[in-house]
């Protein structure tokens, strides 16, 4: 037995690090994030957003602040984080390099390398929000940059500023696309910054709104992301390109009004995009349905590495705008309806995410399980193993030499039925499939053979992640003996996601 744990754990040491060099591949190819807005009545607390992140295996998170509270919160964590300058502190630090320099002091430097701090965001669609402080912003996207250099950052960090999509002009077909030529003073030596420090455009993308903006000229699906019968894609005829969704054809918009200015090696990365799930009485489309069908569309999409186009295979890095409903925005029934969870962290709708990764993969079935994670560290299943046998106060003697569910006799097996009947103990209750980051939540029913686990209905389907904020499962203060034989050791537990204004032809 003891030979057969240190097998399991080298191999288990060794999927954990392919799974790591595989992460880090594909994080710098493609990502999926969220913006963290915090408008709301009842704002969980940091400890609490984070919680929810790591349960639901967010990677990349954009805050629109910098807060002190939620960068402590997120650190040692590796969770990739976008701090942003607000656009009310945007002046101060475009008129002064001291200002700027005491700005990421505070707000950067104080948090890294402990909280994962990637990118800047110099005020957000500075442009068409704050046009009297547009003469700055390049001051502003300079002086912060500096500040990095001193503190020898400017590697590790990049510094971009957020633009929304209504700055381009003509944007269909994309290849005649170009930027609003009022701004070019400001445009272009912005876009030089970037190209110059090897940043990114930011670009706000919302369909939604090119949809209602259209007068129908826009068909839902085309803005949604529905797969699209070809004679149904929109043909740019001067590049014979053919566009299936306005998400993609705006992305190769700013690509084609780069270019237009010369430039054409600055990647696009797309700062906030997604559906409302309530609206006023004119808003019909912002509909549960329609808000599902787009995100879970644009994570597949993304994560796929599909690409555009133009750019047929690089994906572009996208944050769903939003992490939660925020019922403090002022506006439109709409406003307040972006997030994927309430703050309760209860999903507002259930992604259809099934084959699609684990990144925002909340629960897509009513029949669900809880099961042992592929790969998980022997270590920490053993120890969620004797606790959940203990003081979860789960009855493992099935578990027994002889009895229905021993076999086959691994710790993966035999965790997932103890997980799993706690999970159902509880009543699937938010956060009860976590066990610090070892289990999660399946639709594949891990019943076999004389072994039926709690839920069964032998529906299969594909893991997902948990669904709430992790649970802490060292509640007790005394480690919790396993019940079953002691095939397995006593343990600790550690503790260880405007303006497009196409006419299609």
């Amino acid at each position: 037995m003891v030979e057969r744990v240190q097998a399991e754990e080298s191999m288990a040491l060794l999927i954990f690090l392919l799974l790591a060099f595989s992460v880090v591949s594909a994080d710098e190819d493609a990502f999926i994030g969220v913006n963290i807005g915090t408008q709301l009545s009842d704002m969980p607390h940091p400890t609490q957003v984070v919680a929810l992140l790591k349960a639901q295996q967010i990677r990349h998170v954009r805050l629109y602040d910098a807060d002190r509270g939620m960068l402590l919160a997120l650190a040692n964590t590796g969770i990739r984080v976008v701090v942003s300058v607000p656009n009310e502190q945007l002046l101060g630090i475009g008129q002064s390099n001291s200002t700027a320099a005491n700005w990421v002091s505070q707000n950067v430097v104080a948090h890294f390398p402990a909280t994962n701090i990637t990118t800047i965001c110099v005020g957000s669609e500075v442009l068409t929000t704050l046009p009297n402080a547009a003469l700055v912003l390049i001051n502003a996207l300079k002086f912060v940059h500096s500040a990095l250099v001193a503190s020898n950052l400017d590697r590790q960090i990049k510094v971009s500023t957020p633009f929304a999509s209504s700055l381009i002009l003509d944007s269909f077909p994309p290849s005649q696309a170009f930027f609003n030529h009022s701004w070019n003073s400001v445009l272009v030596p912005t876009l030089n910054f970037l190209q110059t420090t090897g940043s990114f455009l930011m670009l706000n993308i919302y369909p939604y709104y090119d949809y209602m903006q259209s007068n129908g000229v826009i068909p839902l699906d085309y803005a949604l992301l529905k797969p699209l019968p070809s004679n149904k894609e929109a043909v740019d005829a001067n590049t014979l390109l053919h566009y299936s969704n306005v998400f993609d054809a705006m992305v190769d918009a700013a690509y084609f009004a780069m270019a237009y200015l010369k430039f054409t090696n600055i990647p696009v990365v797309v700062t906030e995009s997604g559906w409302p799930s309530k609206g006023d009485s004119n808003e019909p489309d912002a509909t549960v349905e329609n808000a599902n069908t787009y995100n879970s569309n644009l994570i597949k999409h993304v994560l796929n590495k599909t690409g555009t186009p133009k750019h047929p295979g690089i994906a572009v890095s996208t944050y769903i705008y939003e992490l939660y409903n925020e019922d403090m925005k002022p506006g439109p029934v709409s406003e307040k309806n972006w997030g994927l969870f309430d703050a309760n962290g209860k999903p507002i709708y259930i992604l259809h995410l099934v084959g699609s990764g684990s990144v925002l993969a909340n629960d897509t079935a009513n029949q669900t399980y809880c099961a042992a994670k592929d790969g998980a560290d022997s270590k920490m299943l053993l120890a969620a193993l004797d606790w959940a046998c203990g003081s979860g106060k789960v009855d493992c003697s099935p578990l027994l030499q002889g009895k229905p569910c021993y076999e086959p006799d691994t710790v993966a097996a035999h965790a997932t039925y103890a997980f799993d009947t706690y999970y159902h103990q509880m009543g699937k209750a938010l956060g009860t499939c976590d066990f610090n980051g070892v289990a999660a939540i399946t639709t594949t029913n891990p019943s076999r053979g004389s072994c039926i686990f709690p839920g069964s209905d032998k529906i299969n389907g594909t893991f997902l992640n948990s669904t709430a904020p992790a649970m802490d499962v060292k509640s007790s203060g005394a480690p919790a003996q396993c019940f079953y034989g002691g095939a397995f050791s006593i343990a600790f537990i550690i503790i260880g996601v405007l303006g497009w204004s196409a006419v299609l032809l």
